[in-house]
């Protein structure tokens, strides 16, 4: 029996329901936070010598591990014990980070020497994730219940994946991964309670990824039109450029693993000081070399950084393409970098209008991340922020011939769920493998493969005879699963999609180019592929019938037959389609009369022996 609590008439409702403890988290590169909303301000949470950031390093020593701001102090005299923007790693390959002598292939994927023994991306960011749990429930007496934890927009399945893996480690229940763009748009969205329609830019430069995102914002909707961005191009790349610099200035081609560890701190700390000044001088006494001071000037920076800003703005002009828009309400700037005077001055330039910055952009993110943790809770209707992402890059599947039939296309708004029925491609056909492909190209060779999995149980038919059904579904985290259904028997199977390492943007952004390049290209060999099979299939299925039922032919008819089809073989291996399809049809006409012969002696074997009062029986 359910019991109800009913107050008296007249009476005010009590509010009995607590406000469940949930939490935002920005993972990032360089530095990590965690937020929460109390239904009134949101509050980033302060460790407990009032820091707000914590540095996303985790220093692995012999026994004994430490991770943030006493992590970094190992940094110079421990380099390789100390494993900094563990981020940029997570569900990359091993190739693509062939010059750092610290991190190791696996059997599983890469892997941190350390004196700890191997360490994964993975397990460093469960380490930070712990953390930040531990900094959460101590300023709370209450459980906390879930995170939301935010990604870059970029991030493909195996990163997101990843990102997942790292908070079970943890034991941070995820209520959602939110991409960065997104969750500053709820921070300042929200915050300003947008009542008319309007377009907004997320500018996202961080440590190690670059977003950059085009929403269209109305009361509370943030629908996302377009993303784009670059997973391996932040403000680690102005601290490397600075260094360089300083190196070639101090004739210092081979520093130790120690000094580059100290002369990113160095660079690091000149590039935030001349985000309000014209000079900075960094003592580097401790690095024992030909100087004990470096300089480094705004312009110099400037020199410096012009190269990766322009990647930037690339971008930003490719997404507003995507989106279909050639104008802008508001360009927010998120991530620290945003702080360089370049780079305000870039976006401004760029888009046409300053950038709004009210909110500090190291924050906003978390910012974000903790009223929609908060919405996701219930503690608040959840049609107060309704977030519409979308996917980079289209999904689907290889069909015959090396093709590929496209489900879901890039830049739809996900969460999404789309079927489409296919058959098989032999006569007797009890199986098939699921290829699925990510691109927008119309061969498979020219995607990139994400998984493969077998559905068998298909009874043996004619081919196109059979119906199966495949469904795609990515979630609200941007996680794609793959189902296949044979409607006949009920036969299925699935895959979660988890490839084995990460989409760089660089291939993405190949990919993207690829696909404008190759346009009439791959639009020639898709009717090519066409062709062939359409002309394939008529020559396969004319043989197996002349096989059976050549009887009904006379000399002349099959000698015709035959010709034809040798004639439409020879041209499969050409590469005009309109030359293939002509024929295709041509043998088709020809096949015409043969075919309605074999029908009619389908027919007469099937109604041997049945009277035709049982017919009329079996109509009434």
């Amino acid at each position: 029996m359910v019991l109800m609590q009913i107050s008296e008439p007249g009476a005010e409702a009590e509010q009995t329901a607590a406000r469940r403890y949930a939490v935002g988290i920005d993972l990032g590169t360089t530095n990590s936070l965690v937020a929460h909303f109390d239904g009134e301000v949101v509050q980033v949470l302060m460790d407990e010598d009032g820091r707000a950031s914590l540095p996303s390093v985790v220093y692995y020593g012999d026994g004994k591990s430490e991770v943030g701001g006493k992590a970094e102090a190992f940094a110079v005299a421990e380099p390789h014990n100390t494993v900094a923007s563990a981020k940029r790693m997570l569900g990359r390959a091993r190739a693509e980070f062939n010059d750092d002598p610290y991190v190791a292939l696996t059997q599983h994927g890469l892997a941190f020497e350390t004196d700890a023994g191997q360490k994964t991306p993975v397990e460093v960011a469960a380490q930070l994730l712990i953390e930040l749990r531990s900094r959460a429930q101590a300023h709370s007496d209450e459980h906390m219940v879930g995170a939301v934890i935010t990604v870059p927009a970029y991030f493909d399945d195996a990163q997101r994946q990843a990102t997942r893996q790292a908070a079970e480690l943890a034991g941070v229940k995820v209520l959602r991964l939110l991409n960065e763009p997104t969750a500053a748009a709820v921070a300042y969205g929200l915050d300003e309670a947008a009542e008319e329609a309007s377009l907004l830019a997320v500018y996202d430069l961080g440590g190690g990824t670059f977003d950059i995102s085009i929403l269209r914002m109305s009361r509370g909707l943030f629908e996302v039109l377009a993303t784009g961005g670059d997973s391996a191009l932040g403000g680690d790349d102005f601290d490397k450029a600075i260094v360089d610099l300083w190196l070639e200035r101090l004739h210092l081609s081979d520093p130790t693993p120690g000094q580059r560890r100290r002369l990113l701190e160095c660079a690091r700390q000149a590039k935030e000081m001349l985000s309000t000044d014209e000079q900075a001088t960094i003592d580097c006494s401790a690095l024992a070399m030909s100087s004990s001071e470096l300089t480094l000037s705004r312009s110099e920076l400037e020199q410096v950084i012009t190269p990766f800003v322009g990647r930037t703005l690339s971008a930003c002009r490719d997404t507003l393409k995507d989106a279909g828009v050639e104008s802008l309400d508001r360009v927010v700037l998120v991530g620290g970098s945003t702080r360089t005077p370049l780079v305000r001055h870039a976006v401004a330039e760029c888009f046409g209008c300053d950038p709004l910055c009210t909110l500090d952009p190291d924050q906003v993110v978390a910012m974000g991340a903790a009223k929609q943790a908060d919405v996701l809770v219930g503690n608040r209707a959840a049609d107060e922020a309704l977030l519409l992402d979308v996917i980079p890059l289209s999904l689907g599947l290889e069909t015959y011939g090396g093709l590929v039939e496209r489900i879901i296309d890039r830049n739809s708004t996900i969460p999404v769920a789309l079927a489409q029925e296919f058959t098989t491609a032999r006569d007797g056909q009890t199986g098939l493998v699921v290829h699925v492909v990510q691109g927008e190209r119309e061969r498979v060779e020219d995607c990139r493969s994400l998984a493969q999995f077998e559905l068998t149980g298909i009874p043996p038919m004619v081919a196109g005879a059979a119906r199966i059904e495949v469904t795609f579904r990515v979630d609200a985290d941007g996680i794609l699963e793959v189902a296949a259904v044979e409607q006949e028997t009920g036969a299925s199977s699935e895959v979660v999609v988890k490839p084995a390492f990460g989409l760089d943007e660089s291939q993405i952004t190949d990919m993207l180019k690829a696909s404008y390049e190759h346009a009439s290209e791959d639009m020639l060999a898709r009717k090519l592929g066409e062709a062939r099979l359409e002309g394939e299939s008529l020559v396969v299925g004319l043989h197996a019938a002349i096989a059976k039922d050549g009887d009904l032919l006379n000399p002349d008819q099959r000698s015709e037959l035959e010709g034809g089809m040798l004639t439409l073989q020879s041209a499969l291996t050409d590469t005009d389609p309109e030359q293939i399809r002509a024929l295709t049809e041509a043998l088709g006409r020809a096949s015409e009369a043969f075919a309605a012969r074999r029908m009619n002696r389908s027919i007469q074997i099937a109604l041997q022996g049945v009277l035709i009062t049982d017919l009329g029986a079996e109509d009434a």
